[in-house]
C-alpha cells in the first residue's frame, strides 16, 4: 500500500529550469511553457494533481516572461488595486492555485478584470490548478467565457521512471549514496507525487544522519513501519 510520511519538507524547493525533470507525464505542458510567446491565445492553464510539477512549470514560465506571481489572495477586493500597481509595466502574470478563485464572487470578478487588463496591454496569463478551467465551479459567466479561451496543458501523475529520476537527483543533491534497491523499494511504497519524493528523501536523510547509518532498505522499512504505527 502506498503511504506518504507526514513530515515537513526541508527548505524551499528550487524552481529553476535546470531542476525540472522532463518526462512523458509533463512533456506536453513543458512544450507549451517553452513555446511562449508563440501561443494561440493570451492564456495558458497548467492542470495536474498535487505534486505533479505544475507550480514548477509555472515558475519557469514566470521567469522567462518576467511575470508577476500571484495567488488567489491577491485577487481580493482589498488587495487587487495594490496588486495592479505592483505589476506596473509588466505584461505577464502567473496565477498559482488558480482554481481557488472559483466560487468566490469577488475573486472571480477580479480575475475577469485581470484578463481584460492584460488583454488591453497585449499581455499574457498563465495559471496552475488541479483541474482544467472547464471543471472549475465558476459562477460569473463572463469569466467562464474568458477561461474557455485558455490553452489547457494537462500533467499526469509521475510514472515510475520519473519518480526514480527524481529520487536519484534528490539523494544526489544531498550527497547521499543509495543503491537501486532503495529506489525500487521507495517507488513501491511512497505516494506517487514529487512532493512525496521530497518528503521521503528528507525523512531518510534525517534518520540516517541521526543514527549514523547509510540509507538502506532496512532503514526505510523502519521509517515506513513508524508511519504505519
Amino acid at each position: 500500500m502506498s503511504r506518504q510520511l507526514p513530515l515537513d519538507l526541508s527548505g524551499d524547493p528550487s524552481y529553476r529550469r535546470d531542476d525540472f525533470l522532463p518526462a512523458e507525464a509533463n512533456a506536453v505542458a513543458l512544450a507549451w511553457v517553452e513555446r511562449w510567446p508563440d501561443w494561440p491565445g493570451p492564456a495558458l492553464a497548467l492542470a495536474g494533481p498535487s505534486g505533479s510539477g505544475k507550480t514548477h512549470l509555472l515558475r519557469i514560465w514566470a521567469d522567462c516572461a518576467s511575470a508577476r506571481l500571484l495567488t488567489p489572495d491577491d485577487l481580493s477586493v482589498a488587495a487587487f488595486p495594490a496588486v495592479l500597481d505592483a505589476i506596473g509595466d509588466a505584461t505577464s502574470v502567473a496565477l498559482d492555485d488558480a482554481q481557488a478563485v472559483a466560487g468566490d464572487a469577488d475573486r472571480e470578478r477580479q480575475l475577469f478584470h485581470l484578463f481584460n487588463w492584460l488583454r488591453e496591454r497585449g499581455g499574457w496569463l498563465a495559471m496552475a490548478a488541479v483541474e482544467p478551467p472547464s471543471r472549475w465551479p465558476v459562477a460569473l459567466p463572463d469569466l467562464a467565457s474568458r477561461l474557455r479561451t485558455a490553452q489547457v496543458a494537462e500533467i499526469s501523475p509521475p510514472d515510475d521512471a520519473l519518480l526514480a529520476a527524481v529520487l536519484v537527483k534528490l539523494f544526489r543533491d544531498r550527497q547521499v549514496q543509495i543503491t537501486a534497491d532503495v529506489i525500487d523499494y521507495l517507488i513501491r511504497r511512497m505516494d506517487r507525487s514529487l512532493a512525496a519524493a521530497r518528503a521521503v528523501v528528507d525523512a531518510a536523510d534525517h534518520q540516517a544522519l541521526a543514527q549514523k547509518r547509510p540509507v538502506s532498505v532496512k532503514l526505510l522499512s523502519e521509517l515506513f513501519a513508524d508511519d504505519d504505527g
